[in-house]
């Protein structure tokens, strides 16, 4: 779908001045709204993802278990869409007390990487990539992260449904080193580049033999920072932590450690992929035209899936308030929680479509995108 028509309510242009100036008044409700309680929780939740990736290397030394995975898996994908997420957007930025490498200037770099967020993304690559292309230019030709021309090759594929379902599930549980690392490697290298490109020179450029080889910049630029590195330390350095109690240890840390792989990738990518893909949301051709407008397509671009309570915001990674997150990217995620039912409203107060299902029927949606089904 375009947006590039005048949006309509009751058959009545949207005055998005107004809807502009209700958002800012919303927002300002929060505004005071973070302090030394938002540092605390999110460091909490670093602190837990140490302790999760302890026990789960730590169980292996009694062998193969189903719960070692699950908590890497956990921590894997806390790290990435809950820490390295909202704290690379400027989560906490101007707290008084919270020191510089927990703010997004310094988050996660250096030697901290590997300490906060060990991640196939290099966090560099990942700013370029998500906070300035994918929040910039949202469901635009030039958002590096729209679903549906992602997968052109798979829906015009003469595969039977199923036989297309499967390549979609294989692709899931391996897409943070096969698309994530290299797209944001491409950005980081190339980014300025891909603004001026078509759609269509994207994903030439995109192509895995241009990306993956490391005579290219950006094949270069994804083995030296992300591909090499991860793997010597989550698969090298990591298993052998357990070595005292014998290499059987070591062997089951690294199965368990292999499993979080495709546990992490497949969590992640039910959560993250569809939060911008169906035909209930919209693609731009243009750009935006003031801020209301600005406004109207971030929440036209986003869903929400089912919002509320501690485990389920967690699983969620928090983008469950998608559409607040697009609105405000640099806000914690107590704020989102506490401003969703009030976008809400001023959402049905102009008539502004505010898409919110649960994650399972999102992810079955995507399918239907990408598999053009």
């Amino acid at each position: 779908m375009d947006g590039t028509a005048p949006a309509k309510i009751a058959n009545a242009p949207l005055d998005f001045t107004a809807f502009a100036r209700d958002l800012d008044s919303v927002r300002a409700t929060v505004a005071p709204f973070r302090d030394a309680t938002d540092f605390r929780a999110l460091r909490s939740l670093a602190i837990a993802c140490q302790v999760a990736v302890l026990a789960g290397l730590g169980l292996s030394i009694w062998g193969l278990n189903p719960l070692s995975p699950l908590l890497l898996a956990l921590a894997a994908s806390t790290r990435w869409m809950v820490l390295g997420h909202h704290l690379c957007h400027g989560a906490l930025d101007g707290v008084p007390g919270v020191p510089d490498h927990w703010q997004s200037s310094g988050y996660a770099r250096g030697w901290r990487r590997w300490l906060y967020w060990p991640d196939w993304i290099d966090p560099d690559a990942w700013h370029r990539e998500h906070n300035q292309l994918h929040h910039a230019y949202t469901n635009e030709a030039a958002d590096p992260d729209v679903p549906s021309r992602q997968s052109v090759w798979l829906q015009q594929a003469n595969w039977p449904l199923w036989c297309k379902s499967l390549v979609l599930l294989v692709i899931a549980a391996n897409w943070r080193w096969v698309y994530y690392a290299p797209n944001t490697a491409a950005c980081a290298v190339d980014g300025n580049a891909r603004l001026r490109d078509s759609q269509a020179a994207l994903i030439d450029r995109a192509a895995p033999e241009r990306l993956w080889s490391p005579l290219s910049p950006a094949g270069a630029y994804l083995w030296r920072r992300s591909w090499l590195p991860y793997c010597a330390f989550t698969f090298g350095l990591l298993p052998l932590l357990v070595a005292p109690f014998g290499w059987q240890a070591s062997l089951w840390a690294l199965v368990h450690l292999l499993i979080a792989e495709v546990v992490c990738a497949l969590h992640t990518f039910a959560v993250i992929v569809p939060n911008h893909a169906g035909d209930d949301l919209l693609t731009f051709t243009d750009r935006a035209r003031g801020k209301g407008h600005w406004y109207w397509r971030q929440i036209r671009a986003s869903c929400n899936y089912a919002t509320g309570g501690l485990v389920n915001d967690w699983l969620h990674g928090w983008l469950n308030y998608q559409i607040e997150h697009h609105l405000w990217p640099d806000l914690t995620p107590r704020q989102y929680a506490r401003l969703a039912p009030l976008v809400r409203e001023v959402c049905a107060r102009h008539g502004v479509p505010y898409v919110q299902q649960s994650i399972w029927r999102r992810v079955n949606v995507l399918r239907r995108v990408l598999t053009g089904a």
